[in-house]
């Protein structure tokens, strides 16, 4: 699947006019609990040519394929990519730590770089609390839940305290969440669910498991307590992203790549 997953974004680079920077997996299997039946969920950074971004009519910033089969791939635009990385987005940062990569430049190492000077821990820790709160409240709380919501609640909580015990950017790969930051006590239980999970379809039930629920349950107000208290770090300048985003639409292997869509 990975050669087909490449020989599609090196068309999309073809028929896009536009050079990826990264590409890489974001979803359950870069988390490492993907289902038999999970989609490949591919995302993508990419820059355009100088002109385009000279043009008053400047192209749209995202591109999104639409779904085919268990394929779902879309990307960000280097110039969006970088306006949220200003804001902290904790979904790009997760992008340049997939451990699942299909495509790299010599640019990615440093899109990681920026994202570690850029990565504001209380806004990190909110945005996990609230996914971790949301899931959790939604599709936990019957007799009969989801199998994967589990790792859905389990992996924001578990970033959460990542960030609290080690101020920085947390791991994608679920199992190093795990045995960093879950009780002992509870990692054989969650050890048996994930064997379930990758052995079992998406829509896989099962009953609710209490002593999880009630882990989960002290630990997002726990983290929501610890988050509003949290100090407000200062907001960053813009310098280090313009001049990268302006290095980058001006480089010459930028400019020789379309000199070579051209051919």
């Amino acid at each position: 699947m990975k050669d087909i997953i490449i020989a599609k974004l090196r068309e999309l680079e073809e028929k896009e006019n536009i050079r990826i920077l990264l590409a890489v997996e974001s979803g359950s299997r870069a988390w490492g609990f993907e289902s038999p039946d999970s989609d490949y969920d591919v995302r993508f950074i990419y820059v355009r040519q100088l002109e385009d971004y000279l043009r008053l009519d400047e192209p749209r910033d995202v591109i999104e394929l639409p779904i085919e089969g268990d394929l779902d791939i879309n990307g960000w635009d280097l110039k969006k990519a970088l306006k949220l990385l200003y804001k902290s987005n904790p979904t790009l940062a997760e992008w340049l730590t997939s451990p699942e990569v299909y495509i790299e430049t010599e640019y990615a190492e440093r899109l990681r770089e920026l994202a570690c000077i850029y990565y504001f821990k209380k806004g990190a820790l909110y945005h996990y609390a609230s996914m971790a709160e949301g899931n959790y409240r939604e599709n936990l709380l019957g007799d009969q839940v989801k199998l994967k919501k589990y790792f859905y609640v389990l992996r924001p909580v578990l970033a959460c305290r990542w960030i609290l015990d080690r101020g920085v950017i947390p791991p994608m790969r679920f199992e190093k969440l795990v045995e960093a930051e879950l009780p002992d006590e509870l990692k054989p239980e969650v050890q048996r669910l994930l064997d379930l999970k990758v052995n079992s379809p998406e829509v896989k039930m099962i009953p609710r498991v209490d002593v999880l629920n009630g882990y989960l349950e002290t630990s997002i107000a726990g983290i929501k307590a610890l988050a509003a208290e949290y100090p407000q770090e200062d907001h960053m300048y813009w310098d280090d992203l313009n001049y990268f985003f302006q290095a980058v639409v001006n480089d010459e292997k930028v400019r020789s790549f379309y000199d070579h869509l051209y051919e």
